[in-house]
């Protein structure tokens, strides 16, 4: 469903305290959000509602179905105040490095579990699994996260292999790889299949041997070799996604300071959804939109041991 933008200009964060300073305001924001053309019925659809003020629910006069303008939401059933989820979507939205969970405890005054709890469900919702495919001039690269171990003194053997891929002037997309330590042909090519459009302009990366066949009909395919200390050549070179890769390590240096590879994912596509909403001036609003239509995520489910 396509929403208006509210608010017209960027938010600060004194306009979000003032502006909901109260449960009332954010209930308010929230049915503007999500009903943008009137309340309706999360049941039938119907759009005939009466209000129970005191109970600050709907009485849906079709069915008699009553709900209230969190339910259904991942916002349903949570003891925290409406307004202190504002503030952590927009300070998790806004924080370039990122924001710990123990910084998130001490700003609400919450305990460290509800606060790593209320970071991992927004998080959830800062996907880009629907966005659409880079365009253009694309360069592509890996890192790796983590581990301490040396693999015959070179790639750190326990360490997460992260693939990349940012489109100049515009969107990234990171991923997992399921191999720690090394990187596989077969992953980077089905990364970049997902990632980039067929008719991209060109792919850019470093001399490894990894990417020797990207190039086709539609795509070029070019790169620089960093192991003879070749950087640029003419408009050739990858200091766009090596630059986010330096961005996320900072995050993990300097806010998170250990990620699990269970939650690791979580965390790039974080960063991934500030980097791409970089210049967007409705970026709290987008993020309450995304919290709006989200799933309820239950604890057991974050902490549970992966298979």
């Amino acid at each position: 469903m396509s929403r208006q933008p509210t608010f017209t200009q960027e938010i600060n964060l004194v306009d979000l305290i003032e502006s909901f300073n109260s449960e009332d305001k954010c209930r308010d924001y929230l049915e503007e959000l999500r009903w943008p053309e009137g309340v309706r019925c999360p049941r039938c659809k119907s759009a005939k509602i009466s209000r129970i003020k005191a109970r600050h629910q709907f009485d849906c006069d079709a069915c008699r179905y009553q709900f209230s303008v969190t339910a259904g939401t991942i916002f349903n059933d949570s003891h925290l105040p409406l307004s202190k989820w504002f503030l952590a979507a927009y300070v998790m939205g806004e924080s370039k490095k990122g924001i710990s969970a123990n910084q998130l405890k001490r700003m609400l005054g919450v305990s460290y579990k509800t606060a790593w709890y209320l970071c991992h469900r927004i998080r959830e919702t800062m996907t880009s699994e629907t966005a659409r495919q880079l365009r253009g001039i694309i360069e592509a690269d890996e890192t790796f996260i983590g581990g301490t171990k040396t693999h015959f003194g070179r790639t750190p053997a326990e360490k997460v292999t992260v693939l990349g891929a940012v489109e100049r002037g515009g969107n990234v997309r990171v991923r997992m790889s399921d191999h720690t330590g090394k990187v596989r042909k077969h992953d980077v090519y089905s990364f970049l299949a997902a990632a980039v459009a067929p008719d991209a302009e060109a792919i850019y990366t470093d001399s490894a041997q990894v990417y020797d066949e990207l190039a086709d009909g539609d795509t070029r395919h070019e790169s620089v070799n960093h192991g003879i200390g070749q950087w640029v050549q003419a408009d050739v070179h990858t200091n766009t996604i090596e630059s986010v890769w330096s961005l996320f390590k900072r995050s993990v240096v300097g806010s998170y300071h250990h990620l699990s590879a269970k939650h690791l994912q979580s965390y790039l596509d974080e960063f991934a959804f500030r980097y791409d909403n970089r210049e967007n001036a409705y970026l709290f609003r987008d993020t309450l939109l995304r919290l709006i239509d989200a799933e309820p995520i239950r604890y057991a489910e974050l902490t549970a041991e992966t298979a």
